[in-house]
């Protein structure tokens, strides 16, 4: 299939999709592969999708999740971070419980799995991913949270980035999952300081990274975990807009009450857990 498909709006909702093994190609058309989409009606309210289901496919290029806007900087998700309530806006209009299970994702540059701002409860589990990319593998966007990724293997050559990003998300589950050699890094935790004029509210806390393996062949390279990873370290942070709340107070991750335990480190050694913040547990990871 070399057409991009969508599912959009509540229409989509109760929907599973079982490729049976069929490919579906999203580097012909040059479009998203998948995206599973809110759509706003006309009286301003949305219309949501929600319980989608999508196995056994082989994906080549990406899925993305949107509701508010299609990524952090989108106008309408800028507009209502500038004003507080912003984190429960955005997930009341997201997708949620969608569940992504055995598929392969083959990267083709881009990210393979995207969550945008307020997307909640999705799984991502028993699948692989390979290809190549200069983004990350997974993109757990701001104000989204409670999503689990389960069960994965990791092989995609992430070039430039870690392969999971999470921005800004909150109480996420990271478990029993395969890096295979993620020398640009395996799950970052940071909240981006204002990129585009957005105020990030939530910061990446209460999440999970428990009992997965990171198997390195090269000696050098950036960690398995870092708690706090960003630390305001941007140009952009100069220019962000100010607020009482989120990252127009502070450009800081806030990245805390997070637990990393029980990840084995293959090749590698302990301080490939970099702890850069508060108050989180780290412990048995070697």
């Amino acid at each position: 299939i070399t057409v991009p498909i969508a599912f959009s709006g509540s229409r989509a909702s109760g929907t599973t999709m079982d490729c049976n093994g069929a490919t579906l190609d999203g580097t012909k058309p040059k479009a998203r592969t998948i995206v599973i989409r809110s759509v706003q009606r006309k009286d301003g309210s949305w219309d949501t999708p929600r319980d989608i289901h999508i196995r056994n496919c082989t994906i080549k290029g990406d899925i993305r999740i949107e509701g508010l806007g299609h990524n952090g900087e989108a106008e309408k998700v800028r507009e209502s971070s500038l004003t507080p309530g912003h984190t429960q806006r955005a997930q009341s209009i997201a997708p949620s419980d969608i569940v992504l299970s055995q598929n392969r994702f083959i990267a083709n540059v881009g990210t393979p799995v995207y969550l945008a701002p307020g997307v909640t409860n999705v799984i991502v589990e028993n699948s692989r991913f390979t290809g190549k990319t200069v983004s990350a593998v997974i993109y757990l966007d701001a104000e989204s949270a409670r999503n689990r990724v389960i069960g994965n293997t990791f092989e995609t050559s992430a070039s430039q980035r870690e392969i999971i990003a999470i921005d800004g998300s909150a109480e996420n589950l990271i478990e029993k999952n395969t890096f295979v050699n993620p020398v640009k890094g395996g799950v970052f935790l940071y909240r981006n300081c204002g990129e585009g004029g957005t105020i990030r509210h939530q910061a990446p806390q209460r999440n999970v990274i428990s009992d997965n393996s990171f198997r390195y062949k090269d000696w050098l390279a950036m960690p398995a975990v870092w708690l706090g990873s960003r630390q305001g370290v941007r140009k952009y942070c100069m220019t962000r807009p100010t607020a009482s709340f989120g990252s127009g107070a502070s450009p800081l991750d806030y990245a805390q009450n997070n637990r990393v335990t029980g990840n084995r480190l293959s090749g590698g050694v302990a301080t490939f857990v970099l702890n850069s913040d508060a108050n989180n547990v780290v412990s048995d990871n070697r």
